[in-house]
């Protein structure tokens, strides 16, 4: 079993994926785009306005996987954007050097909720909201 984030975003996710494969050193997996989906006779015609929204997309981080998609137009039977809450994607690395690189990148533009410092649990953590709306935790991994 495996699990597998599934973000979604408001018309950015272009730019969230190819920001998290760089500063997360991943592999950028295909985009596919709201334009690119057949007409179906179950569904109405995606809006000119929203063709170049992505439908899907990953990036890929050894054997783990990050997803997301724009959300879908209203028009097409999609639904609101509402940013993500009530959860963190929780990232572990091996050292204070890497997870604060990782937060200080994840904090440009975006809303720290609690600075990366060491605590009584590890020598690195911190919280933070990038500039795309996803919270993350960033927890320096310490050996038992």
């Amino acid at each position: 079993m495996q699990f597998i984030p599934y973000l979604n975003f408001n018309g950015n996710c272009a730019q969230a994926m190819a920001f998290y494969a760089e500063v997360l050193n991943g592999k950028q997996g295909p985009v596919m785009r709201f334009g690119d989906m057949p007409p179906s006779p179950d569904m109405p015609p995606v809006p000119e306005s929203a063709k170049n929204g992505v439908m899907h997309t990953f990036v890929q981080f050894g054997d783990q996987e990050l997803m997301g998609s724009d959300v879908m137009p209203e028009a097409c039977g999609g639904m609101v954007y509402q940013a993500p809450h009530g959860m963190y994607i929780s990232i572990r690395v091996d050292t204070v050097d890497e997870g604060r690189r990782i937060f200080d990148a994840f904090a440009q533009g975006g809303k720290v909720a609690m600075p990366f410092d060491k605590t009584f649990w590890s020598p690195g953590f911190g919280m933070v909201t990038d500039r795309f709306g996803t919270p993350w935790m960033l927890n320096v991994f310490v050996q038992a």
